[in-house]
């Protein structure tokens, strides 16, 4: 065969090639499905909030670094003693490794959460007077605190959209719906705030944390009775689930919350012990 001929069986054994991310959907197309999404969730979830109960950014910054591998709910119930004992950062950043061990013990991972509280409100003294930076940047130069963290303290105890939460189950949801294909909590980010209107980037997460426990399930998401169905194009959805809503595409309900109710959420981290009932 003449070397520049076609060789059928060759082309037939080789895979088409993916065309680039940005060639299969144009950016103005990507902003358009982000603030639809948007939209819609906030019609379906307009009482979404986190939570994680605080009463300052010191609280809700303690919190959400307790919050890590464990249940807000269980959360709840421990920090009222530990704001009980030490109330403010230079109270903490004085405690005893052992005794913050023993009050938060129940979140899981207790040595490394203890170590963390403390060298965190150290550092808030030391560099910062015992107040809670206002600003990224300074916020992730606190031990336990990562930009997730920071992002919840800046939009939650602060009002300032600096960026998007994204979670495992943020980003499972944000890989379905094709906001984003990345698998990095940072680089999703980064496509969400590229395409999600910036109002509504503080309670976007917890938005899809609670459409995630009510019908986007991890294993069987509800799909035929969704309301973002006719917005998602099911990426990496089982077959059988998506099998249920390939009938009807527009959803039942549509600008209702589904059936059985929203129960308000937050921030949430992935436990791995949450009983199987409140895991998205």
């Amino acid at each position: 065969m003449n070397p520049s001929t076609p060789d059928p069986q060759r082309e037939q054994a080789e895979p088409a090639k993916t065309p680039p991310r940005a060639l299969q959907k144009s950016r103005k197309a990507r902003v358009g499905h982000g603030e639809s999404v948007a939209e819609r969730l906030s019609a379906l979830y307009p009482a979404s909030r986190c939570s994680l109960d605080f009463r300052s950014p010191l609280e809700l910054l303690l919190a959400t670094i307790l919050s890590a591998q464990c249940t807000d709910r269980r959360v709840n119930q421990v920090t009222p003693e530990l704001f009980r004992r030490w109330p403010t950062a230079a109270r903490l950043a004085a405690a005893r490794q052992e005794d913050v061990e023993e009050v938060i013990r129940s979140t899981g991972f207790f040595r490394a959460k203890a170590k963390n509280l403390l060298g965190c409100c150290q550092g808030l003294v030391e560099r910062h007077g015992g107040e809670v930076p206002v600003t990224l940047e300074e916020l992730v130069t606190l031990p336990g605190v990562g930009r997730k963290t920071a992002n919840v303290v800046l939009g939650v105890g602060f009002g300032r959209a600096e960026g998007i939460v994204v979670d495992t189950h943020v980003g499972r949801i944000c890989r379905r719906l094709d906001l984003t294909r990345r698998t990095d909590a940072v680089g999703a980010e980064r496509d969400l705030v590229a395409v999600v209107p910036r109002g509504q980037w503080i309670v976007f997460s917890h938005q899809l944390i609670d459409h995630g426990r009510a019908v986007c399930l991890a294993r069987r998401p509800r799909c035929a009775g969704c309301g973002l169905a006719d917005l998602c194009p099911q990426r990496g959805v089982p077959a059988a689930a998506g099998r249920q809503v390939a009938r009807r595409r527009t959803p039942a309900g549509h600008g209702k919350e589904p059936s059985g109710g929203v129960h308000s959420g937050g921030v949430r981290r992935q436990t791995g012990r949450t009983p199987r009932g409140n895991v998205p």
